[in-house]
């Protein structure tokens, strides 16, 4: 189910501020409308800060608009995914990051050709997304390295580094590095509490990817009504750089010194309180409760993804 099989327009809200955002907008709005996508209004957002209001007032109540198209990064879908959640909104997506994290997740192409064929082509899924209180996440909320890595990943960085911004602002936050110690209580019973000193980093996934390619654990997935928990020791050198060995599959979670849960709620609380970083922004601060939200988000991906499927009727 796409757009163009559709009588409802599709509101086109782009940040060019995004990577590639400024130099692919034209390109997109003209291939989106020869594949024939029925193209409303349209948003060239320079500022980030105004994406998340011009959302908000294309989905008012009232609005013509049923079918949303976000060109940007991991940082703009997060940045409205409050607006989207548990509304009746398809979202289609232009990937324009640096990470795109979230697309890469779901199967969505990152070149503009097959983002727009997508959009244009594509299936209709249903998604989860993680919860940090009452803050919608797509991919992972962390505390500890995660928050001083995206203090360190600075706009220079990444235009001028693409996705080796990440594990170069990583190693920066490394060396800065204070340990932390936390208590992990699962609501649910299906784990029993436990307690970490010298921490370097705990991380609640609901997606499959973060950081720019890297997996949150093997068998992560952003349809499978559970999130994804560890926590990583700060020990010895050598382990940590045997756990950095196996970021890319997700089997770090199976190395010495992390601790991994699956489950679909958990309370985090941490000595000291720390801020907790939700899709490369820091909204919240420890204690903090996290949860999923099943199916709260309809997602055009390729007919060929197998991420997720429809679960709810439109």
């Amino acid at each position: 189910m796409s757009p163009n099989s559709a009588t409802e327009r599709a509101a086109l809200i782009v940040n060019t501020r995004s990577r590639t955002g400024e130099r692919t907008f034209f390109q997109a709005l003209d291939r989106l409308q020869e594949l024939g996508v029925p193209l409303g209004v349209t948003y060239a957002i320079r500022d980030p800060a105004r994406l998340p209001e011009t959302v908000r007032e294309v989905l008012a109540d009232g609005s013509d608009y049923r079918f949303l198209i976000l060109g940007g990064g991991d940082g703009s879908v997060s940045s409205v995914v409050d607006f989207l959640a548990h509304h009746d909104t398809l979202l289609g997506l232009l990937p324009l990051g640096t990470a795109n994290d979230f697309a890469r997740t779901l199967g969505i192409p990152q070149d503009i050709e097959g983002a727009c064929k997508t959009i244009a082509e594509g299936k209709l899924v249903d998604i989860d997304l993680g919860l940090a209180g009452d803050n919608y996440y797509v991919n992972v909320a962390s505390v500890g390295l995660g928050v001083e890595a995206t203090r360190a990943l600075s706009p220079w960085l990444k235009r001028s580094t693409g996705p080796l911004a990440y594990p170069m602002a990583a190693i920066k936050a490394f060396l800065k590095h204070e340990p932390f110690s936390a208590r992990l209580t699962f609501p649910d019973g299906d784990h029993e509490p436990v307690e970490y000193d010298r921490l370097l980093q705990v991380a609640v996934g609901n997606g499959r990817f973060y950081g720019g390619g890297m997996i949150v654990a093997s068998e992560s997935g952003i349809d499978d009504k559970t999130l994804d928990i560890y926590a990583i020791d700060l020990g010895r050198h050598r382990n940590l750089i045997g756990a950095a060995r196996y970021l890319k599959s997700g089997d770090f979670i199976k190395t010495e010194g992390v601790h991994h849960f699956r489950t679909s709620q958990v309370r985090l609380e941490t000595d000291p309180e720390l801020p907790v970083n939700i899709d490369g922004e820091v909204v919240t601060r420890t204690p903090q409760d996290f949860s999923v939200a099943n199916n709260a988000l309809h997602v055009l991906v390729p007919q060929e993804s197998d991420a997720a499927r429809h679960d709810n009727g439109r």
